[in-house]
């Protein structure tokens, strides 16, 4: 069976299909996994994972079972750490962890600096860029609850997301030397 079939097992209820799921790709989660938790933290973000992929199995779309479960354990530890941390160390932590190395703290006070500045691109606090923002991509909520909460279709919030994205991209792009001389 191969891993889109065992996705599929899964939403049916098979927990042995999870089990098998988790012994192809336990390990090298856990691998990606310590290069942004402390290792102490691992185990407990892996099985927070595991428990997502059984209740989302129903949502897969075959598109690539590896990518989609590091796209769960991702978010997972992103909830992990911003349960756990205060969240002015959450996004240099990230950030440093991706890269291999540590960010010192004049560097993380910029990071912050730079984000507050396209966040403020998304216009003022309670405007419908800045909550589609706050939902989806700070409080990581579904594109159907932040419909819900905002009284509007789903696809007015996928629009907004959409939105949101180009105009932090290009607000982060004003602030990056690199991109300004089409090094990036």
């Amino acid at each position: 069976m191969d891993d889109d079939d065992l996705v599929g097992a899964i939403a049916g209820g098979d927990d042995g299909a999870l089990r098998e799921l988790f012994s192809r790709h336990a390990s090298w989660i856990a691998v990606r996994l310590r290069a942004v938790l402390p290792a102490a933290d691992v185990e407990d973000v892996l099985q927070e994972t595991f428990v997502a992929v059984w209740r989302g199995a129903g949502g897969y779309r075959s598109e690539g079972a590896g990518a989609w479960l590091w796209g769960i354990a991702r978010r997972q530890a992103a909830l992990w750490l911003r349960r756990k941390r205060p969240a002015d160390s959450l996004l240099p932590a990230l950030l440093a962890a991706g890269q291999g190395r540590t960010v010192d703290q004049t560097e993380a006070a910029l990071l912050r600096a730079e984000l507050a500045d396209a966040v403020a691109a998304l216009g003022p606090a309670g405007s419908p860029q800045r909550e589609t923002w706050r939902l989806m991509y700070v409080e990581d909520r579904p594109v159907a609850e932040v419909a819900e909460l905002m009284g509007v279709p789903e696809g007015t919030v996928k629009s907004r997301a959409y939105h949101v994205r180009r105009l932090l991209r290009a607000a982060l792009r004003r602030n990056d030397p690199m991109a300004q001389w089409g090094g990036r």
